[in-house]
């Protein structure tokens, strides 16, 4: 370890230059790489009072001599946590572009993480992922402490549309990341209201640390989000949505899938219009069907987790729809992914590879009709990218026949969440599904 690294003084603070350098030299074998600056580049707060490493906050102290400080127990602390995360670079998640341009409020220094809206502003300002490190050089992007350029995907779709993506265990930190801010600054604030009515305005009250110096760090711990216990099990979306404070309200849960990230959005059922429950991005991300069209399915390897992974979980998160546990089914994109990726994976041929044999292609599902006329609908599970060029067309299923397949496998595969589900387990669900329009003038992804 370099001299610069070295540990601090007795009391245990270090300065904000050898606290960025102690980041990167605790995290440098870390599977998520971290970057320069994580204390003193934008957007480091560290002259508000904390920084954000990875999803842990870290106080900041204004030393003897007006010298901004870090405890360096916090910062290896952090760092810890950082090293145990695991990453798998193929596992990618859409963050962007949005459909409407960050404003630069929202993307200065002087404002919380809203990491998705920093990452639009600086690729928009630069230019692009290509243009950047020709116009800019050496200049670090950390956020919370993370290199988020060295694992940045861009993607093109029909030679025009450019797409960013993310590894998921990176959106997962970063997604901590902004709730801990949060629940620190609210915290903060509430100290400091608390303070303004016991104490003088002009000396506001201020947490010590275990030398005695003062630091603007809140009192006591960040509040952790609560477990999701069905409270909103049978409400409609178009009414909740609509309410004051919604937002607020899922924002204090954790998510109701991995039951470890915070919750930021209200999935629901587009079919039926019901809540399903307050889940992550990530966990939001991962479950929405893969669309290339309004009627088309690319299965990729991601399903693999909702169908055969975590199983139990996702079934028993997508039968939280009243519509969908009565009828014992899944909305008709996700009945289709199951169709192509699970009824159909007998039928998909294989080639030769270096090691043993490889899937061919890429799997397609897509639909004529609708699952409101299901004697119509039909749904067509293909193959893409063939080597040899063949296998085009695998199976043609009717939806009917697809519901019962998934039927017969949920009582085998789950059988608590069917034996949870059919008509007779509900009274008074409505005969017609209520369908969701959805609101296209949000920034984000947040009605998938």
């Amino acid at each position: 370890m370099s001299e610069r690294v070295m540990p601090g003084p007795a009391d245990g603070l270090i300065t904000l230059g050898a606290a960025d350098a102690l980041w990167v030299d605790l995290t440098a074998d870390s599977a998520v790489p971290t970057a320069a600056g994580a204390f003193t580049c934008s957007p480091a707060r560290a002259r508000v009072g904390y920084v954000l490493l990875g999803s842990h906050v870290v106080a900041t102290v204004r030393a003897s001599g007006g010298q901004w400080s870090v405890p360096e127990v916090e910062v290896r602390r952090a760092a810890v946590e950082l090293n145990a995360v695991g990453m798998d670079r193929q596992d990618l998640v859409g963050i962007g572009p949005f459909r409407g341009a960050p404003r630069q409020e929202e993307c200065d220094g002087e404002t919380p993480l809203r990491w998705r809206l920093r990452i639009t502003g600086e690729l928009q300002e630069l230019g692009g992922p290509e243009q950047a490190p020709r116009r800019e050089v050496g200049r670090p992007y950390p956020l919370a402490g993370i290199d988020w350029r060295q694992m940045l995907v861009e993607q093109t779709r029909d030679g025009t549309r450019r797409t960013w993506w993310l590894p998921r265990a990176v959106v997962r930190l970063l997604d901590a990341a902004e709730h801990a801010e949060t629940q620190w600054v609210q915290a903060a604030r509430t100290r400091q209201a608390r303070a303004a009515v016991t104490e003088p305005p002009s000396r506001p009250r201020q947490a010590q640390d275990a030398g005695g110096r003062r630091t603007t760090s809140p009192e006591g711990p960040i509040a952790s989000p609560r477990p999701y216990n069905k409270e909103l099990e049978g409400q409609l979306y178009s009414v909740l949505s609509r309410k004051p404070g919604t937002s607020r309200r899922v924002a204090g849960w954790a998510c109701a899938v991995c039951r470890t990230a915070p919750a930021t959005v209200l999935d629901h059922c587009h079919e039926h219009g019901y809540v399903r429950a307050p889940v992550c991005q990530s966990c939001n991300t991962l479950e929405r069907p893969d669309h290339l069209y309004s009627n088309d399915i690319r299965v990729a390897n991601r399903y693999t987790r909702l169908f055969h992974t975590d199983t139990d979980d996702w079934l028993r998160h997508w039968h939280r729809c009243p519509g969908c546990r009565a009828r014992t089914t899944l909305p008709l994109p996700h009945l289709a992914a199951w169709t192509a990726h699970t009824a159909c994976r007998s039928l998909r041929p294989t080639h030769r590879a270096p090691r043993g044999r490889k899937p061919c292609g890429v799997l397609r599902a897509s639909w004529t009709g609708s699952q409101n006329a299901p004697r119509s609908c039909l749904l067509t599970v293909t193959v893409d990218f063939c080597p040899s060029g063949e296998h085009r067309v695998l199976a043609r299923v009717p939806y009917r026949e697809a519901a019962e397949r998934f039927r017969a496998w949920l009582a085998e595969t789950a059988p608590a969440v069917a034996a949870a589900a059919g008509p007779d387990r509900l009274d008074g669900l409505p005969a017609e599904s209520r369908p969701v329009i959805a609101d296209t003038s949000g920034e984000d992804l947040e009605l998938f």
